[in-house]
Order: C-alpha cells, then sequence, then structure tokens
C-alpha cells in the first residue's frame, strides 16, 4: 500500500485548529482526507458516528487498546479516551489520500514520533488564554467545569508549541488558514 502523507494539527481547545483543517479540506488539489478520531465521550449538537468521530464506550475503547488498533491514544481526561485506529489511516491512504488530523497535543506528538519522515506537525497557538476562554464560552457545548478544565490544560499545552514541526499564531484567521495552506502544499507536493 502506498504511503501518503501525514498532517497533524494540534493546539489547545479554543485555538481554531478545527477551521483551519476544515478549510483546508476544502482544497482538492492537496489530496486531503480527514481522519476521524475514536472517542469515548458522547456526540456534541449535530455530531454523528464515522463522520466527526467514531462514538464507541470506555470497554470498547479499551479493547482496542488491548488489541493494539490505534496509531495513537489518550486518556485526555479522565475516563474520556481518543485516539486514531490504524485502520482509519489505512483506509485513507487506500484512496491514495494524504491523512489530515485535528487531534489533541499528545496524540500529535505520538504520531510524529512513530512516522516521522511522513508527518508534518502543526501547532496552533491562540492570541493568548483568555481567548480561549471566550471562544470555549461562545460555542455553548461545554458546561463551565469542562471549559475550566480545558484552559488549565491549555497551558500545559502550549508549553508543548516548540516540539512541533512549525506553530501558526491565529491572531488572525484568515491570515492563519493561508499560511496552514502554504505549508502544507509545500509538504505533499
Amino acid at each position: 500500500m502506498n504511503k501518503g502523507k501525514l498532517i497533524v494539527f494540534s493546539a489547545p481547545s479554543g485555538s481554531g485548529k478545527t477551521t483551519i483543517v476544515r478549510h483546508l479540506l476544502q482544497n482538492p488539489e492537496l489530496d486531503l482526507e480527514f481522519s476521524i478520531s475514536a472517542a469515548t465521550r458522547p456526540p456534541r449538537g449535530e455530531e454523528q458516528h464515522g463522520k466527526d468521530y467514531y462514538f464507541m464506550s470506555t470497554d470498547e475503547f479499551k479493547k482496542h487498546i488491548k488489541a493494539e488498533d490505534f496509531v495513537e491514544w489518550e486518556e485526555v481526561y479522565r475516563d474520556n479516551f481518543y485516539g486514531t485506529l490504524k485502520s482509519e489511516v489505512e483506509r485513507i491512504w487506500s484512496h491514495g489520500k494524504n491523512v489530515i488530523f485535528d487531534i489533541d497535543v499528545a496524540g500529535g506528538l505520538r504520531i510524529k514520533k512513530k512516522f516521522p519522515e511522513e508527518t508534518l506537525a502543526v501547532f496552533v497557538k491562540p492570541p493568548s488564554v483568555d481567548e480561549l476562554k471566550i471562544r470555549l464560552k461562545k460555542r455553548s457545548t461545554e458546561s463551565d467545569d469542562k471549559i475550566n478544565m480545558r484552559i488549565a490544560k491549555a497551558s500545559v499545552e502550549l508549553a508543548t508549541a516548540p516540539q512541533f514541526d512549525t506553530i501558526i499564531k491565529n491572531y488572525d484567521l484568515e491570515v492563519a488558514q493561508q499560511e496552514a495552506y502554504e505549508l502544507v502544499k509545500e509538504f505533499v507536493k
């Protein structure tokens, strides 16, 4: 099977990585396909199984861990697992596409370590932690406790930025999207 490239976008929640990844997916010349992560959390809003995430129970997720079915996985919050199934990467590569990830910082670094030559690891840096909190509250998808957990985790995640291949500062979304496009275009050519 031909291996494509792996493009990882990681950042604290609310940094804009999902918006940037969606923008990149609208550019067919990049030959990108989104890697759908597995998650043990319940769907939010309109999220759908097999489109946004592969939603599974904690027991089911742990069975996949034991079977070594993941490229990477993480217990992001207590009893809240996320991971990338090997079968998902293989599915995308079998279509002749490059895999683009929108995943947490720890998962992004694990993919880079496992596939150093095939991976471009991009960290999306928010303007500030205060701005992150504003963005998360605007989403209206989580409780204040969950938002505070994410903010507390953000300072730890921000400290990992230098471990990535490059950092995009998302102070202006259009500029960040253009910078991401140029980076990915150069990497996949």
